[in-house]
């Protein structure tokens, strides 16, 4: 009985390692989410040519700088991506160490009856409060996971939304100097 109970602590030594490396990706994952908002909320302000004060003498400074701000929204977007992916890593092992507990159980260990997973050993938590968790963590983690998921989705939509407005406005802006261009190759044709 003392050696799983052993077992079922080197899992929790392990589950809280993993839970470190989670409230890492955490701390990663809240400075991308706040980047990528300010850089949304930035896009809107430039949008109105007003805002460049003096620099609206330099031609094409509006697009220059609306691409850049799309580019590094764009990188950000993939790194929260390549964040997600990480807490999803962190899900598996847990669940897997949820399991491999199970497994403790019914894998021919000496641990058979329900009443010997509730008994404890002195002070030790019993192998029943131990296995419940585990499964709990597990459980927890992988929820609050689909919720990182569904909220970067949503930014994502919303940054997708973006794109595609600044987009046309860059298209109807490259369009126009196109024809500036063309109107001023006229004039020096005659």
């Amino acid at each position: 009985m003392e050696g799983i109970i052993k077992k079922y602590q080197q899992k929790f030594r392990k589950a809280k390692e993993e839970m470190g490396r989670w409230d890492e990706l955490q701390s990663r994952l809240l400075s991308q989410f706040s980047s990528a908002s300010a850089i949304i909320q930035r896009l809107q302000v430039l949008q109105n040519s007003k805002n460049y004060g003096a620099l609206t003498c330099v031609q094409g400074i509006e697009d220059s700088v609306l691409a850049k701000q799309m580019e590094s929204l764009q990188v950000i977007l993939l790194g929260m991506n390549k964040t997600l992916e990480d807490f999803c890593g962190v899900c598996t092992t847990l669940e897997k160490m949820a399991r491999d507990g199970a497994q403790l159980i019914k894998g021919g260990s000496s641990i058979s009856s329900a009443k010997q997973q509730q008994q404890g050993v002195g002070i030790k938590p019993s192998v029943a409060v131990c296995l419940d968790g585990l499964r709990l963590l597990s459980e927890m983690h992988r929820s609050e996971y689909h919720l990182k998921v569904s909220v970067v989705a949503a930014l994502g939509k919303v940054a997708l939304n973006l794109c595609c407005f600044y987009t046309e406005i860059l298209l109807v802006s490259l369009l126009c100097l196109r024809s500036e261009y063309a109107g001023i190759a006229v004039i020096l044709m005659i």
